[in-house]
């Protein structure tokens, strides 16, 4: 299917990758108008708290706070009850808290609805994109492929009720072949054509993860330290538009 460039900017998420909301707030400025996510990570929401994420969704923003909760059952269930009170669009968990971990999530956000109130989109993180096979054997104690460790922790976050999942854009196909095509993906790692590479091992660009099926992108540094934020995301967007 064919994009507009209002769905093709719905499928980018900006992380805002900042160590203070002022630096944030610059960026946003520059992006207005442009009915992109906001991804709002650890860094951010430690040093700018809830109210940044709540003027956010003053401001009309889609959120997706991406904290990575991984703790006991209860602590999380407390931790999505919060999150969700805020308003949020989507937040992430951690798939390796196990099943009744990813389930207390759930009841955590069901807890908070009030009538009226959209319910988030709750996904799970498989295996950062940061991982390769040697770090997933030799450092973190996974046997197997990174590919077969995603689809393991996938396969658990849809039994779990979850609405979809954190993973590579390399990694889609295959999870949307195992939990179906309604099953969400936000893939990290996106590079468009001749940007830096950085800390990522697992990498497509905007175009490659739109045909492995990816439903978001989360793209941070080719926008944020482009010379042109703005410019720099609508290319994103008109290479996405473009896309047959």
């Amino acid at each position: 299917m064919k994009l507009t460039r209002e769905q093709a900017a719905g499928r980018i998420m900006v992380a805002l990758d900042y160590p203070e909301a002022a630096a944030a707030e610059k960026l946003i400025a520059e992006l207005q108008g442009i009915p992109c996510y906001m991804k709002v990570g650890m860094q951010l929401f430690y040093a700018a708290g809830p109210s940044f994420v709540e003027s956010l969704k003053k401001r009309g923003y889609y959120v997706f706070l991406d904290v990575k909760m991984h703790d006991i059952p209860n602590t999380v269930k407390g931790g999505a009850n919060s999150v969700t009170k805020l308003g949020v669009d989507m937040f992430n968990v951690h798939a390796a808290g196990g099943g009744a971990m990813l389930e207390a999530a759930l009841e955590g956000v069901d807890a908070a609805l009030i009538s009226g109130m959209k319910k988030p989109t709750v996904i799970a993180v498989t295996q950062l994109t940061s991982t390769n096979q040697a770090t997933l054997n030799e450092q973190i104690g996974i046997a197997g492929t990174v590919e077969e460790a995603v689809l393991r922790y996938a396969k658990l976050t849809k039994a779990s009720g979850l609405d979809g999942v954190v993973a590579s854009p390399s990694e889609v196909e295959a999870i949307k072949a195992a939990c179906g095509a309604s099953f969400k993906t936000v893939t990290p790692g996106i590079r468009p054509i001749g940007a830096e590479v950085n800390d990522q091992s697992r990498i497509m660009t905007p175009s490659e993860a739109l045909r492995q099926g990816t439903d978001y992108m989360v793209i941070g540094r080719p926008i944020t330290a482009a010379p042109s934020p703005r410019a720099a995301l609508e290319s994103i967007i008109e290479e996405l538009v473009a896309y047959e």
